[in-house]
């Protein structure tokens, strides 16, 4: 009998200290593609709809709660590529999300330190799992090694074409490598990441300059596709004058010189720069414009290169600011001041060299387009602040140009360019984002390769149903505390700009954090045909998410819409358990006479399209 959209297999019942308890002597498992299940699936798992690769955030984290980190590291890296490299830098989107975090039921999960638990307490000898497809024959040439390019190279490589990468710089790893410092991402890790793409046959050129040492038509012609992950290079200007002084540096090439340099060789705020810099005195003030994660690293690094003061200016006020809370409390920890709601008017100068900069005021107005407020300067409200540094961290925008003049097309909707056989992916086509939306985006593109050179749609994205029992998750772990995480002192940070400044999780910690998690890819439902309406359940449920509907609306698209609920026994037409409140208690499973709520594992996974 079909039941709950899943074929009912032969149950046992047995008793258990006076409670009854359901096992399934065959698991129960569907595929399906119904919009209702994806809809589901979106609403009820805020966590992983918000991720951009779309993680299987609760199947990893149930993982590390039983110990099985090389399981939890092959679900995070089955959709983003490279945990231990996210799980120090990525920006975190899902812990937004996260039901944990929402109002009454306290502070979400630290899903991105899970995310590293997985990675640093792996065995050593874990053996990657990859589903490696016969050769096609085909070849890809893929520009740029960043997170969009390695990703899609990585995926190229799985389903069996060459891929050839061709990086400008002399290592690969793009903004990984080159844009953020190395006290948040140690460099061992990030190659040992590289290489495990690599290892898949992937082919590497470094110092090849797409638009330079060759050109993207020479590509077009050696290979049977081309996919553009360029990033974005172009830095954006303050636009004001006196951008053109020494010791004034856009924010992406400041971190290019401190991670490209040697000890002893670092930019601007270092004693050894100092001597060599035609006896000019220290420099000790240093202001950095703008508000996102470049700004803050350019800051934290002027701290660990010397600088005396150090200080973030911004247009709009700290909640505005483009960075998690964790940015924000070591970048005060570690002495940065914020100076909010200013922009720089113009930058001062003494024989060519920085001496200030002029802000004025700013007031904020709202706005009827996102972010729905905009900052405003305030007429007669310039200061100066004397400084000899200046670093304006404003992001970065795409440079068509550099990689071909007659590259054209370009639409962040489509993977396809106005070339035949050309493909662009990342912040390349969408502009400046962050290092999981790139991979996302080199993924996708990846798959529009795919199926442009075999004509074939090999993978496919379904809604994995699996019967399951209750959750084993006691009500206690939701006032579980969020397990904050380990840092080195301040004078080991000090002490070498590139010793990593957070250092994970033990076992012990990985553990508590993971039991904070409420498992919200485990569906609850209510079987109509079975319930008698005695409204057990809702008395015990700790949340306001069992309903009692007498509609239950579907959108155009196929979903579900929103319940239409009744406080009227006579317009009950069913009790639904509303997934988007539910926090998996197990207590309307455990109270229910019946018998008649089930729980359902739901997943979203890539299907091969040949099994």
């Amino acid at each position: 009998m079909k039941k709950n959209g899943l074929y009912s297999k032969e149950e046992k019942i047995f008793q258990d200290k006076n409670k009854l308890y359901r096992a399934h002597s065959v698991k129960q498992i569907a595929y399906s593609t119904d919009p209702r299940d994806f809809g589901q699936v979106a609403k009820s798992i805020p966590c992983q709809e918000a991720c951009p690769a779309k993680t299987n955030i609760p199947g990893y984290i149930r993982c590390i709660n039983e110990k099985r980190y090389g399981r939890a590291y092959e679900l995070n890296r089955g959709a983003n590529i490279m945990p231990g490299v996210l799980g120090r830098i990525c920006s975190r989107p899902c812990e937004t999300a996260c039901r944990h975090g929402a109002p009454d039921n306290g502070v979400s999960v630290g899903i991105c330190h899970l995310k590293r638990a997985c990675a640093d307490l792996k065995s050593p000898m874990h053996r990657i799992i990859e589903g490696l497809y016969a050769p096609t024959g085909k070849s890809v040439a893929v520009v740029g090694s960043g997170p969009a390019g390695l990703a899609a190279a990585h995926d190229l490589a799985i389903l069996g074409h060459r891929a050839v990468v061709f990086e400008t710089m002399e290592k690969p790893g793009g903004m990984l490598m080159y844009g953020i410092p190395e006290f948040r991402l140690p460099r061992d890790l990030l190659m040992t990441e590289i290489n495990n793409i690599l290892r898949l046959g992937v082919e590497l050129k470094t110092s090849q300059a797409v638009g330079t040492h060759i050109t993207l038509e020479t590509l077009t012609e050696e290979f049977d596709a081309v996919v553009v992950a360029a990033g974005c290079t172009k830095p954006r200007l303050l636009g004001v004058e006196g951008e053109d002084l020494e010791n004034v540096y856009n924010g992406l090439d400041f971190m290019k010189a401190v991670n490209a340099s040697n000890r002893g060789q670092t930019p601007i705020i270092n004693e050894t720069n100092r001597q060599s810099n035609r006896g000019l005195s220290p420099i000790k003030n240093v202001a950095v414009i703008g508000g996102g994660f470049t700004a803050v690293d350019c800051a934290r690094s002027a701290i660990r290169l010397g600088a005396e003061e150090v200080a973030l200016y911004i247009r709009k006020t700290m909640d505005d600011m483009r960075i998690d809370e964790t940015e924000k409390h070591e970048a005060r920890f570690e002495g940065i001041g914020v100076e909010s709601l200013v922009q720089p008017a113009r930058i001062l100068g003494e024989n060519g060299r920085v001496s200030g900069i002029a802000f004025v005021r700013t007031r904020i107005e709202k706005t009827g387009t996102p972010p729905f407020k905009k900052s405003v300067p305030i007429a007669g409200s310039e200061f100066v602040v004397p400084c000899d540094s200046v670093i304006a961290a404003l992001g970065q925008a795409p440079d068509v140009h550099d990689v071909s003049d007659v590259l054209t097309g370009l639409d962040k909707d489509t993977p396809a360019t106005g070339m035949k056989g050309v493909f662009a992916a990342g912040d390349f086509v969408t502009g400046s984002t962050d290092v999981i939306s790139a991979i996302a985006g080199g993924r996708r593109t990846a798959l529009a390769v795919d199926l442009y050179l075999t004509a074939m749609e090999r993978k496919k994205t379904v809604v994995r149903l699996e019967s399951h029992a209750t959750t084993d998750r006691p009500r206690s772990y939701d006032f579980i505390d969020r397990v904050p995480m380990n840092t080195i002192a301040m004078d080991q940070r000090l002490a070498d700009h590139t010793n990593e400044v957070e250092t994970g999780f033990d076992p012990d910690q990985a553990l508590e954090e993971s039991q904070r998690c409420y498992l919200c890819n485990l569906k609850y439902e209510i079987d109509p045909l079975r319930c008698i309406y005695c409204s057990a359940c809702i008395d015990v449920a700790p949340k306001d998410c069992i309903k009692m509907v007498e509609t239950i609306p579907v959108n155009a698209d196929g979903t579900y819409g929103r319940y239409a609920e009744t406080g009227q026994w006579d317009k009950v037409v069913s009790i639904t358990i509303d997934n988007e409140a539910c926090i998996r208690c197990g207590q309307c499973y455990a109270v229910c006479p019946m018998d008649c709520i089930s729980v359902t594992k739901t997943e979203l996974i890539q299907m091969d399209m040949d099994e």
